[in-house]
């Protein structure tokens, strides 16, 4: 089997997520990683375009996966597959994610619904974005 690599940006991020602890049980951390892109707030969760003319970054974490299983598993929770009602929700696509070491090639879950009317997180790093929010007084 090849090395499998997800880049991961959003909602596998977080600790109370029931997909991000599979994720958890069944890859191993490979460090931080970011590619040049969008990210968006959909409002559950955040969306990221890829765009090489970008003038900012979507960061997060590569995770080496046990086996492929693991990738259909996902496509299911990021509404990703033939099965899924389309269009697809993401898009999985193997980009390269830049390290502090150099390139690599990850899997990567890219929206693919439009963005019209959808808040930017120019910081391009959504923990840091829920973080914030959260510290936030309420209206």
């Amino acid at each position: 089997m090849a090395t499998q690599l997800l880049f991961i940006y959003g909602t596998l991020l977080q600790s109370d997520n029931e997909f991000a602890l599979y994720l958890q049980k069944n890859s191993a951390p490979h460090g931080k990683g970011k590619f040049k892109g969008i990210l968006y707030d959909t409002g559950e969760y955040p969306g990221a375009i890829l765009t090489g003319d970008a003038k900012g970054y979507v960061h997060g974490h590569i995770v080496l996966l046990n086996d492929n299983s693991v990738l259909k598993n996902l496509d299911r929770y990021e509404g990703y597959g033939p099965k899924e009602p389309q269009p697809d929700l993401f898009i999985r696509k193997r980009i390269a994610i830049e390290t502090e070491t150099g390139l690599v090639k990850c899997w990567v879950y890219l929206y693919n619904l439009p963005i019209d009317g959808l808040h930017q997180i120019t910081s391009g790093d959504y923990v840091s974005y829920k973080k914030g929010q959260k510290k936030s007084p309420g209206i």
